[in-house]
């Protein structure tokens, strides 16, 4: 996921880079918090942590998910399945794009959709692909070797997998499109001499610019990064908060309310870029970014590095990522 330049002051890209709207505008949804709403007390379905960390280990057991792979194709085609099981539709989007040294790739974004009648919906994302280089490691033999990915890419996928199938059992009363963003983790490397913050996020942009549905309408987003480390941290990442401060304060009022408090930390971060940056900037969708902002690390310790592993995942911190999430929707859109 992303580059170096994650946590760095990112003012003059968000500022300058042209908005593609496609004749579409969209504002921001949902009610915002209240003092007066119980979270606690919010009817929502089972959702099982041991599922989504399983769900975590099968993607990483197909090995690392990097673009052209055989790993990435059956994988692929696992999460088709898994979501065709649950959502009433799923939509693969093939797509071929560019990377950073000029190499063509093609990538696969996955879109399963609940109450697809649903004029209101709510956009739900992760990306699945993994990177292909573990430039962050300490040892440099390992620079130019894919890695797994569990926490950066599997932890998000594996909690909207979860989502996907307790939340069919007792489905809200808003549309939920569950998008799989691919090519997200292949920019430029710290190794390589060129810098281009575009190569990032490629299912991304390419989903913005080519939604699922001609001018696909959303609430608001929720992007799922890195949630599923042992010691979870989220912050109100600056570009969440300019796009999507309700959705953003609400999500952290339901946390805070819920006894999460110490992993939804109240505390304003720099702007990262990370798939929410293309869906507010080129689809016009308010979304925020729930991504792990450890204090001394860029993201984790693990982060582009061999060690991210299935070692990494704890079923807890998915299980309260996926609580909230469902806190958040259904206080607006309970079961009908």
């Amino acid at each position: 996921m992303k580059s170096g330049f994650k946590l760095f002051s990112f003012y003059f890209l968000v500022f300058t880079f042209p908005a593609f709207l496609a004749g579409c505008h969209h504002n921001e949804g949902g009610s915002p918090a209240t003092e007066t709403t119980d979270y606690s007390q919010v009817a929502i379905p089972a959702f099982n942590a041991d599922s989504a960390y399983r769900y975590v280990a099968e993607q990483v057991a197909f090995g690392p998910r990097t673009p052209g792979s055989a790993s990435h194709t059956q994988c692929g085609a696992y999460l088709t399945h898994r979501l065709g099981s649950w959502c009433d539709t799923v939509v693969v989007q093939p797509f071929t794009t560019v990377l950073w040294d000029g190499s063509t790739v093609k990538g696969t974004n996955i879109i399963g959709s609940l109450n697809t009648a649903a004029t209101k919906r709510i956009l739900i994302a992760a990306h699945w692909d993994s990177r292909m280089w573990a430039d962050h490691d300490s040892d440099e033999s390992h620079h130019h070797s894919p890695i797994d990915g569990a926490n950066d890419g599997a932890s998000g996928v594996g909690v909207i997998l979860e989502l996907a199938r307790c939340m069919a059992q007792m489905p809200p009363s808003v549309g939920v499109d569950f998008i799989l963003f691919d090519v997200e983790d292949q920019g430029t490397p710290d190794w390589a001499e060129t810098r281009d913050n575009d190569t990032w996020c490629k299912g991304s942009q390419y989903w913005a610019q080519h939604p699922h549905q001609p001018c696909y309408s959303a609430l608001y987003g929720i992007l799922f990064d890195m949630v599923g480390t042992q010691n979870p941290r989220f912050t109100k990442e600056d570009i969440s908060a300019q796009y999507a401060p309700t959705t953003l304060d609400k999500v952290w009022e339901v946390a805070h309310a819920l006894g999460y408090g110490n992993v939804f930390v109240n505390q304003k971060t720099d702007p990262i870029l990370d798939d929410h940056y293309y869906v507010n900037q080129l689809a016009g969708i308010p979304t925020i970014d729930i991504v792990q902002n450890s204090e001394g690390h860029n993201f984790f310790a693990h982060w582009h590095t061999q060690a991210d592993n299935i070692d990494c995942i704890d079923s807890t911190t998915l299980r309260i990522v996926g609580t909230v999430t469902l806190k958040t929707l259904y206080a607006d859109y309970p079961n009908q």
